[in-house]
């Protein structure tokens, strides 16, 4: 069985985020084919995925690559689809709405966005994707 070089890895997270992604969240973990959990509807509520450039995003090192930039949702409008349900995971995509996940993450403290006016956002470093 082989393996991937620590080189090699920061390489592919550093082309991964070299491209414009979209972070989302989640109600449960959505493991590694998106099946799990569920994500607000996109536009209910003021839900919409972040879109996060490329130079939001530090160098990979050590393994992982972590946002350089705050990464905000927009307020929300009123409750999102999940209302009362605690989000718990973040879901990095490559589109705006539908699209394929390539990464995913627990938040550090699970949010529930049960009306208007809740902001949501990871501050820098909070978001860290690692690949070994």
């Amino acid at each position: 069985m082989g393996s991937f070089s620590n080189d090699f890895e920061l390489d592919c997270l550093n082309l991964l985020f070299a491209e414009t992604v979209y972070i989302g969240l989640k109600t449960e973990d959505p493991t590694d084919d998106n099946s799990g959990g569920t994500e607000p509807t996109i536009d209910t509520g003021g839900y919409t995925r972040i879109e996060s450039i490329p130079g939001d995003w530090a160098e990979a090192a050590a393994g992982a690559i972590q946002n350089d930039e705050i990464q905000e949702f927009p307020g929300s409008t009123a409750a999102w689809s999940t209302g009362a349900t605690p989000l718990t995971h973040f879901i990095i995509m490559n589109a705006a709405s539908g699209g394929t996940m390539k990464a995913h993450g627990s938040l550090t403290t699970p949010r529930t966005v049960n009306a208007a006016g809740i902001l949501l956002r990871f501050p820098v470093g909070e978001i860290d994707v690692t690949l070994d």
